[in-house]
Protein backbone atom coordinates (compact mmCIF):
# COMPACT_ATOMS: atom_id res chain seq x y z
CA UNK A 1 0.00 0.00 0.00
CA UNK A 2 1.39 3.73 -1.18
CA UNK A 3 1.14 5.87 1.13
CA UNK A 4 -0.70 9.38 0.03
CA UNK A 5 1.13 12.41 -0.48
CA UNK A 6 -0.05 14.47 2.47
CA UNK A 7 1.64 17.84 0.74
CA UNK A 8 -2.15 17.33 -1.56
CA UNK A 9 -4.18 16.57 1.27
CA UNK A 10 -6.93 18.92 1.75
CA UNK A 11 -7.11 21.07 5.11
CA UNK A 12 -9.12 18.14 6.82
CA UNK A 13 -7.70 15.82 5.69
CA UNK A 14 -4.16 16.40 6.74
CA UNK A 15 -5.75 17.39 10.32
CA UNK A 16 -7.25 13.47 10.51
CA UNK A 17 -4.12 11.95 9.32
CA UNK A 18 -2.35 14.03 11.83
CA UNK A 19 -4.85 13.00 14.65
CA UNK A 20 -5.10 9.68 13.83
CA UNK A 21 -1.19 9.02 13.60
CA UNK A 22 -0.81 10.50 17.54
CA UNK A 23 -3.88 9.33 18.97
CA UNK A 24 -2.45 5.93 18.02
CA UNK A 25 1.13 6.55 19.18
CA UNK A 26 0.28 7.97 22.09
CA UNK A 27 -2.33 5.34 23.48
CA UNK A 28 0.18 3.15 23.72
CA UNK A 29 2.73 5.68 24.47
CA UNK A 30 4.24 6.95 28.26
CA UNK A 31 5.28 9.75 28.94
CA UNK A 32 8.62 10.97 28.42
CA UNK A 33 9.75 13.45 31.23
CA UNK A 34 11.01 16.98 29.88
CA UNK A 35 14.58 16.51 31.84
CA UNK A 36 15.40 13.41 29.99
CA UNK A 37 15.53 15.47 26.63
CA UNK A 38 18.84 17.51 24.98
CA UNK A 39 16.77 20.38 25.39
CA UNK A 40 16.55 20.95 29.34
CA UNK A 41 19.75 22.73 29.74
CA UNK A 42 18.28 25.53 27.56
CA UNK A 43 14.94 25.47 29.15
CA UNK A 44 16.43 25.26 32.67
CA UNK A 45 18.26 28.90 31.48
CA UNK A 46 14.96 30.38 30.48
CA UNK A 47 12.79 29.29 33.11
CA UNK A 48 13.75 32.36 35.60
CA UNK A 49 12.45 35.19 33.26
CA UNK A 50 9.48 33.07 32.17
CA UNK A 51 6.34 32.30 34.50
CA UNK A 52 3.54 32.23 31.69
CA UNK A 53 4.29 29.17 29.34
CA UNK A 54 2.77 27.20 26.74
CA UNK A 55 3.78 24.37 24.68
CA UNK A 56 1.93 23.15 21.61
CA UNK A 57 1.47 20.14 20.72
CA UNK A 58 3.57 18.53 23.17
CA UNK A 59 2.51 14.74 22.91
CA UNK A 60 3.71 12.79 25.07
CA UNK A 61 7.28 14.58 24.57
CA UNK A 62 6.73 17.90 26.60
CA UNK A 63 9.81 19.95 26.26
CA UNK A 64 8.66 22.63 29.17
CA UNK A 65 8.05 21.43 32.52
CA UNK A 66 4.87 19.59 33.47
CA UNK A 67 4.10 21.69 36.91
CA UNK A 68 3.56 25.84 35.94
CA UNK A 69 2.80 25.07 32.14
CA UNK A 70 -0.42 25.38 29.97
CA UNK A 71 -0.24 22.57 27.45
CA UNK A 72 -2.81 22.59 24.48
CA UNK A 73 -2.68 19.50 22.12
CA UNK A 74 -4.91 17.50 19.43
CA UNK A 75 -4.48 13.86 20.37
CA UNK A 76 -6.74 13.24 23.40
CA UNK A 77 -4.65 10.42 24.61
CA UNK A 78 -1.90 12.66 25.20
CA UNK A 79 -4.03 15.27 26.90
CA UNK A 80 -5.97 12.44 29.42
CA UNK A 81 -2.27 11.31 30.26
CA UNK A 82 -0.67 14.59 30.84
CA UNK A 83 -3.67 15.51 33.28
CA UNK A 84 -2.84 12.07 35.20
CA UNK A 85 0.63 13.49 35.90
CA UNK A 86 -0.97 16.87 36.73
CA UNK A 87 -0.32 19.33 33.82
CA UNK A 88 -2.78 21.41 32.90
CA UNK A 89 -3.69 20.47 29.71
CA UNK A 90 -6.56 20.94 26.80
CA UNK A 91 -7.48 19.84 23.37
CA UNK A 92 -7.24 22.36 21.00
CA UNK A 93 -4.76 23.06 17.69
CA UNK A 94 -2.37 25.85 16.69
CA UNK A 95 -4.42 27.37 14.43
CA UNK A 96 -7.13 28.44 16.79
CA UNK A 97 -5.40 28.55 20.41
CA UNK A 98 -7.44 29.46 23.13
CA UNK A 99 -6.22 32.14 25.57
CA UNK A 100 -5.84 36.07 25.01
CA UNK A 101 -2.92 38.18 23.66
CA UNK A 102 0.34 38.41 25.20
CA UNK A 103 -0.71 36.07 27.99
CA UNK A 104 2.63 33.73 27.99
CA UNK A 105 6.46 34.47 28.65
CA UNK A 106 7.47 31.65 26.36
CA UNK A 107 5.94 29.71 23.78
CA UNK A 108 7.46 26.03 22.70
CA UNK A 109 5.87 24.61 19.26
CA UNK A 110 8.27 22.36 18.12
CA UNK A 111 7.48 20.04 15.80
CA UNK A 112 4.35 21.94 14.39
CA UNK A 113 4.04 24.30 11.74
CA UNK A 114 5.12 22.19 9.15
CA UNK A 115 1.75 19.63 10.36
CA UNK A 116 -1.09 22.53 9.32
CA UNK A 117 -2.24 23.33 6.02
CA UNK A 118 -2.05 26.90 6.81
CA UNK A 119 1.06 27.40 8.85
CA UNK A 120 1.17 31.64 8.72
CA UNK A 121 -2.09 31.55 10.31
CA UNK A 122 -0.47 28.69 12.77
CA UNK A 123 2.44 31.24 13.57
CA UNK A 124 0.55 34.37 13.86
CA UNK A 125 -1.69 32.69 16.85
CA UNK A 126 1.85 31.51 18.41
CA UNK A 127 3.14 34.96 18.44
CA UNK A 128 -0.34 36.81 19.00
CA UNK A 129 -0.44 34.47 22.06
CA UNK A 130 3.18 35.83 23.34
CA UNK A 131 4.35 38.77 25.30
CA UNK A 132 5.86 41.64 24.05
CA UNK A 133 9.70 40.09 23.88
CA UNK A 134 8.55 36.63 24.49
CA UNK A 135 10.63 33.74 23.69
CA UNK A 136 9.45 31.55 20.92
CA UNK A 137 10.88 28.06 20.46
CA UNK A 138 10.21 26.80 17.22
CA UNK A 139 11.82 23.78 14.85
CA UNK A 140 10.90 22.84 11.74
CA UNK A 141 12.22 20.18 8.68
CA UNK A 142 13.95 21.91 5.94
CA UNK A 143 14.69 21.27 2.78
CA UNK A 144 11.55 19.87 0.21
CA UNK A 145 14.12 17.91 -2.05
CA UNK A 146 14.85 15.85 1.59
CA UNK A 147 10.85 14.75 1.22
CA UNK A 148 10.77 11.00 1.87
CA UNK A 149 7.92 8.47 3.10
CA UNK A 150 8.30 9.35 6.72
CA UNK A 151 7.10 13.11 6.23
CA UNK A 152 3.97 11.45 4.03
CA UNK A 153 3.34 8.85 7.21
CA UNK A 154 3.40 11.27 9.82
CA UNK A 155 1.11 13.99 8.20
CA UNK A 156 3.66 16.68 7.24
CA UNK A 157 2.36 19.31 4.87
CA UNK A 158 5.98 20.77 3.92
CA UNK A 159 9.63 20.90 4.97
CA UNK A 160 10.87 24.29 4.16
CA UNK A 161 13.24 26.12 2.25
CA UNK A 162 16.06 28.14 3.58
CA UNK A 163 15.17 31.62 2.09
CA UNK A 164 11.25 31.03 2.84
CA UNK A 165 11.69 30.57 6.26
CA UNK A 166 13.87 33.27 6.89
CA UNK A 167 10.70 35.71 5.69
CA UNK A 168 8.12 34.15 6.82
CA UNK A 169 9.76 34.27 10.00
CA UNK A 170 10.75 37.98 9.40
CA UNK A 171 6.78 38.43 8.78
CA UNK A 172 5.28 38.16 12.02
CA UNK A 173 7.89 39.73 13.77
CA UNK A 174 10.42 37.66 14.96
CA UNK A 175 14.07 37.54 15.22
CA UNK A 176 16.38 34.27 15.89
CA UNK A 177 18.68 34.91 18.79
CA UNK A 178 20.44 31.15 19.07
CA UNK A 179 19.62 28.07 16.87
CA UNK A 180 20.78 24.69 17.23
CA UNK A 181 20.28 21.13 15.09
CA UNK A 182 17.40 19.29 15.83
CA UNK A 183 15.38 16.14 15.89
CA UNK A 184 15.84 12.38 16.38
CA UNK A 185 14.89 10.81 12.98
CA UNK A 186 17.58 8.67 11.13
CA UNK A 187 20.29 9.97 9.29
CA UNK A 188 19.93 6.54 7.00
CA UNK A 189 17.45 6.68 3.91
CA UNK A 190 16.69 3.09 3.78
CA UNK A 191 15.93 2.99 7.68
CA UNK A 192 13.03 5.15 7.55
CA UNK A 193 11.54 3.61 4.41
CA UNK A 194 12.12 0.67 6.57
CA UNK A 195 10.65 2.03 9.29
CA UNK A 196 7.46 3.50 7.38
CA UNK A 197 6.77 0.01 5.91
CA UNK A 198 6.36 -1.19 8.83
CA UNK A 199 4.24 1.49 10.15
CA UNK A 200 2.22 1.38 7.31
CA UNK A 201 1.53 -2.83 7.31
CA UNK A 202 2.50 -3.67 11.41
CA UNK A 203 1.22 -0.44 12.89
CA UNK A 204 0.43 -1.65 16.37
CA UNK A 205 4.13 -3.96 16.14
CA UNK A 206 5.93 -0.84 14.79
CA UNK A 207 4.30 1.49 17.41
CA UNK A 208 5.18 -0.66 20.37
CA UNK A 209 9.31 -1.15 19.53
CA UNK A 210 9.25 2.61 18.68
CA UNK A 211 8.20 2.96 22.65
CA UNK A 212 9.22 0.49 24.11
CA UNK A 213 12.71 0.22 22.35
CA UNK A 214 13.93 2.59 19.65
CA UNK A 215 12.52 5.89 21.87
CA UNK A 216 15.08 4.77 25.10
CA UNK A 217 17.62 3.93 22.24
CA UNK A 218 17.53 7.88 20.84
CA UNK A 219 17.14 9.14 24.08
CA UNK A 220 20.68 8.08 25.32
CA UNK A 221 22.03 8.58 22.02
CA UNK A 222 21.12 12.18 21.96
CA UNK A 223 24.05 14.45 21.39
CA UNK A 224 24.05 17.72 23.18
CA UNK A 225 22.25 20.45 22.14
CA UNK A 226 24.74 22.59 20.37
CA UNK A 227 23.59 26.57 20.28
CA UNK A 228 24.95 29.45 18.40
CA UNK A 229 24.10 33.11 18.13
CA UNK A 230 21.67 33.85 15.12
CA UNK A 231 20.32 31.69 12.23
CA UNK A 232 23.15 29.21 11.35
CA UNK A 233 23.63 27.74 8.08
CA UNK A 234 21.11 25.68 7.22
CA UNK A 235 22.01 24.58 3.89
CA UNK A 236 22.69 21.01 4.99
CA UNK A 237 21.10 20.20 7.97
CA UNK A 238 17.41 18.17 8.65
CA UNK A 239 15.72 20.14 11.30
CA UNK A 240 16.71 23.13 12.94
CA UNK A 241 15.75 24.67 16.78
CA UNK A 242 15.44 27.99 16.62
CA UNK A 243 15.08 30.13 19.86
CA UNK A 244 13.17 33.29 18.12
CA UNK A 245 12.56 36.43 20.35
CA UNK A 246 9.31 38.52 19.79
CA UNK A 247 10.11 42.27 18.18
CA UNK A 248 8.73 44.15 21.07
CA UNK A 249 6.03 46.70 19.54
Amino acid sequence: MQQPDSRNSSAQELLETNRRYYDSLWSGASLVEPQRFNTWPLIQSLLPSCILRLEIAPGLRPRLPLHGTQFVDVSGPAIAKLRERGASAAVGLVSALPFADRTFDLVCALDIVEHVDDDASALAEIVRVAKSDAVILISVPLHPERWNGFDDFVGHRRRYEPSRLRTMLGEHGLRVERSAVFGMQPRSSKLLDLGTWWLTHHRDRALWWYNKVFMPIGLKLQKKLELGDGLMDISNIDEILMVCRRNPD
